[in-house]
């Protein structure tokens, strides 16, 4: 429905515009949320999991769909609140929010996930669409988002992509270019131990393809680690569950 994903540069700057942050899965609630803003002035920005929405043929013809803010799910106490704007939870985990939050008010959930205090969506009628319209007005009175980095972030490399870099692939092999692939996938953690991931990473030989999907991915994939002959260095095949295109 929404073509399968495409190498894409994404944008992790923001724009001079309210905002509504959509963290989780959900590629449909996407859909709906961005068919629903469209012309009102409110961009919309992906949060953790929902990053690889960015590599979506379908998605990019939004204008208002500005690229990916922040990191992975440990980090909403940070970055939802420096966001400003609404934010929308379809599948993600949700993290406690702290006593002294400032952003309860401008939390939505959706789907499966839920919390004491927050705006809770219902689930869309048969054929029908979900309605986001309470999300949309509180963002036209928010601030836009804080700007906590600048710069683009590569992704995109699920299976008909990766298949059809195949024959570059292939050669950068033959000629030893490159020599081994790594794969670091799954769910990041708050704990200081997965800086782990950082370091190797870091330290992997120059010769070596990270293939990687889930939010493990925010480890590594904003570390400037080059490209080899025009391959990057980490293939990011997307969510969690597109796992699946590293092994096939």
């Amino acid at each position: 429905a929404y073509g399968h994903p495409e190498i894409t540069e994404v944008n992790i700057g923001v724009r001079n515009n309210s905002g509504i942050l959509i963290s989780g899965h959900d590629l449909k609630d996407m859909e709906e949320l961005l068919n629903q803003t469209k012309g009102t002035g409110v961009d919309v920005y992906t949060h953790g999991e929902m990053l690889p929405d960015n590599y979506y043929p379908a998605f990019k013809k939004y204008d208002h769909f500005v690229g990916n803010y922040g990191s992975s799910w440990w980090q909403q106490n940070k970055e939802f609140e420096s966001f400003n704007g609404p934010i929308l939870l379809t599948t993600n985990c949700l993290v406690p929010l702290r006593k002294n939050n400032t952003y309860l008010n401008r939390l939505f959930t959706t789907g499966l996930v839920g919390y004491a205090g927050a705006k809770h969506i219902p689930d869309r009628d048969k054929g029908g669409a979900k309605d986001f319209s309470e999300i949309i007005e509180l963002a036209k009175k928010c601030k836009p988002p804080t700007e906590i980095e600048t710069g683009k972030i590569v992704g995109g490399f699920a299976h008909n992509q990766v298949l059809a870099l195949a024959d570059k692939v292939v050669e950068a092999v033959k000629s030893g270019a490159i020599k081994r692939f790594i794969v670091m996938a799954g769910c990041d953690g708050r704990q200081k131990t997965r800086s782990y991931y950082t370091e190797v990473a870091e330290n992997l030989p120059e010769d070596t393809v990270i293939l990687t999907a889930g939010c493990a991915k925010y480890r590594y994939n904003k570390l400037n680690l080059g490209d080899i002959g025009g391959i990057p260095r980490v293939l990011d095949a997307g969510q969690c569950n597109d796992s699946y295109s590293l092994v096939v």
